[in-house]
């Protein structure tokens, strides 16, 4: 199993959903988030004075997948969070050694579905 994380632009959460849901990803985390990368922010104005928006806001997405579909997944991440400008976003895999289905006490890839 392996855990995919998503930092991407707010606007583009509704595509990745679908796009998520058309390769059979059940179940998500949506996490709304603050930082910055290369994009350094922005500046803007108000009331007359200008300042600078250091921290801009993005969507984290929490993803647990089998092996099997992983390249599926992060394919459609990449396809429907792309704007193909800077800051479009990363994303970022680490293994899951278990997975435990509270309610029913599961174990294992059973717990994904």
């Amino acid at each position: 199993m392996k855990k995919v994380e998503a930092i991407i632009k707010p606007f583009k959460l509704e595509e990745v959903k679908e796009a998520l849901a058309g390769v059979g990803v059940q179940g998500l985390t949506v996490s709304e988030v603050k930082g910055f990368g290369r994009q350094k922010g922005h500046k803007e104005l108000y009331r007359g004075a200008e300042y600078v928006v250091e921290f801009l806001p993005k969507v984290k997405l929490e993803i647990v997948v089998a092996d099997d579909k992983l390249e599926d997944v992060v394919k459609a991440i990449v396809k429907a969070a792309s704007t193909g400008r800077i800051g479009d976003g990363k994303i970022f895999i680490t293994p899951v050694e278990e997975a435990i289905r509270i309610r029913t006490g599961e174990t294992g890839d059973i717990v994904l579905n």
